[in-house]
This record gives structure tokens, C-alpha cells and sequence, in this order.
């Protein structure tokens, strides 16, 4: 297969599946740590309204949604691309982070979950990941 075109599908693939990573933790967060009384999730406007019911513990799974989302779209990316995968599994973190950045600016929260979710949940985390496929590969070869 053509890299670039394999590339593109490695990258295209990181991002969908990191994506549904993100959205299935996000899913059950809330059987877990169920939601304060009268927050309304169903719309964006309904959160923005009742954010300041969140506790802390609300935001453990939003980070960790974030933060695991990105390590398995950068982990795909790295294993699926033929070539470059430091640049592109760190181009799956910079797509993730551009996201929270969005998602910050839509969504009010902390200002301590803003700064530890943009700083720890996306570049880290794929950088972690490429290291951990580098170092497999490594091994295998």
C-alpha cells in the first residue's frame, strides 16, 4: 500500500477510534458517578446552565475520557503508519488537544480542570503511547 495513503488511514483511524474511546467513557461515566440533581446533559446549553453543580468528582471521568482517548488513537496511528509514527501519533495528540481546547471554550470549568485536562490528557498521553509502540517494535525486530 502507498505510506502516504497508509499514513492518512492511520491517522484517520486514530482519530475515530480514539474518539469513540473518548465518548464510550463518557457514556458510563454517569453509572458510576452519577450526576448532581438537576444537571441537564441532553444539550449543551443544559450543561453550560448547570455546571456549577459539578464537584470535583464529575471531572475525573471527562479527564480520563480525554486522556485514554488519546492514548489509543495515538497507540492505532503509531502501529497502522508505515512511516513517521512519532509525527503523526503526536499529530493524533495536537487533534485531541485542539478539541479540549474547543470543548474548554464552549463548556465553562475550573480553572485547575482546564489547566491539568490541556496540560496532562493530550500531548502526554501520546507521547506515552508512542513510546510504548516504539519500544514494542523495538523489541520485535
Amino acid at each position: 500500500m502507498n505510506p502516504v495513503l497508509r499514513n492518512t488511514l492511520a491517522v484517520i483511524a486514530g482519530i475515530i477510534v480514539g474518539s469513540l474511546v473518548n465518548m464510550s467513557i463518557i457514556t458510563i461515566s454517569e453509572s458510576i458517578i452519577p450526576l448532581p440533581e438537576g444537571v441537564d446533559n441532553t444539550t449543551m446549553e443544559g450543561l453550560q446552565n448547570t455546571m456549577h453543580l459539578y464537584e470535583a468528582k464529575h471531572y475525573l471521568f471527562p479527564f480520563l475520557a480525554h486522556a485514554v482517548g488519546t492514548f489509543v488513537g495515538a497507540v492505532i496511528t503509531a502501529l497502522i503508519a508505515i512511516n513517521h509514527k512519532k509525527k503523526l501519533a503526536l499529530l493524533i495528540g495536537a487533534f485531541f488537544l485542539l478539541c479540549g481546547i474547543v470543548m474548554v471554550c464552549s463548556l465553562p470549568s475550573p480553572m485547575w480542570f482546564t489547566f491539568v485536562d490541556l496540560v496532562f490528557a493530550y500531548i502526554p498521553t501520546a507521547y506515552l503511547a508512542l513510546k510504548l509502540v516504539c519500544k514494542r517494535q523495538s523489541k520485535t525486530e
